[in-house]
This record gives C-alpha cells, sequence and structure tokens, in this order.
C-alpha cells in the first residue's frame, strides 16, 4: 500500500510537519510507504467532466489518505475521488467548528457543559443586538467560557467574570463565530487527554497547569501519564463515534462531584506530546487501524 499525509504547509510550527514524520515513520516501520504533502501542494480542480488534484506529481492515486489538516474542501475532493481518508472530512469540519461538535455531542446525550451558541454576526459593528444573548450568559454563572468557534491548543478562549468583561470580549471578536459556556471550574487548569484510534483508548494523559485555567501543553501546561478508568474510557469512544472520527484526542473535565464532562474532541490531535508523556507511539496505532480498514475494503472488493 502507498499512502498520503497532508498537513497544512503554512502554518510555521514545526509540530504539524513532525506529526506527518511520526506517521511516516510508523507506516515505514510496516512495510507501507507514505509520502507528505503540504496542502497548498494538492490543489483541488474540477469540471463537469472531472474532479482530480493537481499541483504536485500526483499521478497515481494514493490506497489511502491521512489527513493531519483542516482543509475541508480539500478532503472532500480526495473523498470525492474514491480515497479512503482519515479523518474524513464531516468529521473534521465537526472538530474544527465547535458549535457543531457541542451540537453533535448533545445530539448523542453526552455530558457536556451548558453552552449557548452566538448568533451570526457577518461583519465588526458597534450596533450589537446582545441583550437575549448576554440575559442568557448570566444564567450560566460567572466566571464563564467564550470560546470562538475556531481555535486550537487552548487559544481563543476567554475566561470572563463580569457583564462587563463578556460584553469587552465580545466586542472584540462578534464577527467571528462564538459560543458561550458553562465555566467548570472544579477542573481549573486541569484535564485528561484520551487519545481514541477505532474502538480503543491507546493513550491517555493527565494535564495541569499552576497558573492558567486552560491545562493546554501549548499555553504552558504540565503532563503526566494517567490511567483511564472504564467509565472515561467508554465515555471517550462515545465522543469519537459521535463525531465520527478514526481517531481523535478526546480532553475531559470534571465537575464539583469528580464525574467527567467533555471539552472537546480533536480530531487534528497532536500525539509528539503523549509520545513524550507516556512513551506510546499513537501514530502506530493509526497505521494498525488504516491496515485492518483497508484489509476490510478489499475483501469487499474481492
Amino acid at each position: 500500500m502507498h499512502g498520503w499525509i497532508v498537513y497544512n504547509g503554512h502554518l510555521k510550527s514545526p509540530k504539524f510537519l513532525d506529526y506527518a514524520k511520526l506517521i511516516q515513520e510508523a507506516a515505514h516501520q510496516k512495510g507501507i510507504s507514505m509520502t507528505i504533502y503540504p496542502n497548498h501542494e494538492l490543489l483541488s480542480t474540477m469540471s463537469s467532466e472531472d474532479m482530480s488534484i493537481a499541483g504536485a506529481d500526483t499521478t497515481e492515486h494514493p490506497d489511502f489518505v491521512l489527513f493531519g489538516d483542516k482543509d475541508i474542501l480539500l478532503a472532500r475532493q480526495l473523498e470525492s475521488m474514491g480515497i479512503p481518508v482519515y479523518n474524513s472530512a464531516d468529521s473534521i469540519e465537526a472538530c474544527d467548528h465547535k458549535g457543531v461538535m457541542y451540537q453533535r455531542l448533545a445530539q448523542n446525550q453526552l455530558p457536556i457543559p451548558k453552552t449557548i451558541l452566538g448568533p451570526k454576526i457577518f461583519i465588526k459593528t458597534d450596533d450589537l443586538h446582545l441583550n437575549h444573548l448576554l440575559k442568557e450568559g448570566e444564567k450560566l454563572g460567572y466566571p464563564l467560557i467564550i470560546k470562538e468557534a475556531y481555535g486550537s491548543f487552548g487559544e481563543q478562549v476567554y475566561l470572563v467574570h463580569t457583564k462587563e468583561e463578556m460584553m469587552k470580549t465580545l466586542k472584540s471578536i462578534h464577527n467571528r463565530p462564538f459560543l458561550l459556556q458553562q465555566f467548570v471550574s472544579a477542573s481549573y487548569g486541569r484535564d485528561v487527554r484520551l487519545n481514541v484510534v477505532g474502538d480503543q483508548v491507546v493513550a491517555s494523559m493527565l494535564r495541569y497547569s499552576e497558573d492558567d485555567f486552560r491545562a493546554n501543553v501549548t499555553t504552558g501546561g504540565k503532563m503526566e501519564p494517567y490511567s483511564p478508568s472504564d467509565a472515561e474510557e467508554e465515555l471517550a469512544i462515545r465522543a469519537s463515534k459521535a463525531i465520527g472520527t478514526a481517531f481523535c484526542g478526546v480532553d475531559l473535565l470534571y465537575d464539583e462531584d469528580e464525574q467527567p464532562v467533555i471539552c472537546e474532541v480533536n480530531g487534528n490531535a497532536q500525539i509528539r506530546n503523549i509520545y513524550e508523556c507516556t512513551g506510546i507511539n499513537v501514530a502506530e496505532k493509526m497505521i494498525e487501524y488504516v491496515i485492518e480498514q483497508q484489509g476490510k475494503e478489499g475483501e469487499k472488493d474481492t
């Protein structure tokens, strides 16, 4: 088999290419060749007669693509050409927009913080009509969380303590999709990341910060290996299924009764930190999953 790995070539952090190289090495150890492409080298082209990929030397289609980016239209283009994409374009889109993600989790009766989606506001304006949103937000209680729908690594997340702080933040971000969310104060600076591959939790770590409400390692959090309970593993797997991911990172918070609450499902979860923390190379599990899935597809074709 031969596959492609797609990452975003315009993001300057080396972690994105590192993610691709971890997968490429894991595939090589299984006898599978993988070509790494930045998304800007794979141009979706289409006409009434054809849908194809141009830009790079891509005359031969891969057997599958591991999609480490959020270029949803590119992922859809590959799928429309009959190429299996992991994760699917639909699940990438659901993870990419937090409003869509929480809707799907809620539809599956999974525990999430109470969430209010902000209204669609196309333009930056001083003429804001947010009285209803402010009143509903106050029912969540202060402090509360404001999240931009698009964001990663704990960024674009704001903890506000008063109505005035909330309005100040909304005036700054209102032309981008956003939501309000109950703050799970018992989990201040603490969460658990569980990496799910298929029907299994393959690695877990506790993340914590002593001086930030976010526990993300990128924002300065620390990490240590974690042994999840059966209930935590089941919840993470259910969350993955609700979103439709083949593999993901599920972040859990804990309420005042120490019951897990889903913070987020990350369809493009980075795997270097959890490798360094636990010694488990999630890339190997991902490749094993793809081999299994491709084998099943091959059986269907015979």
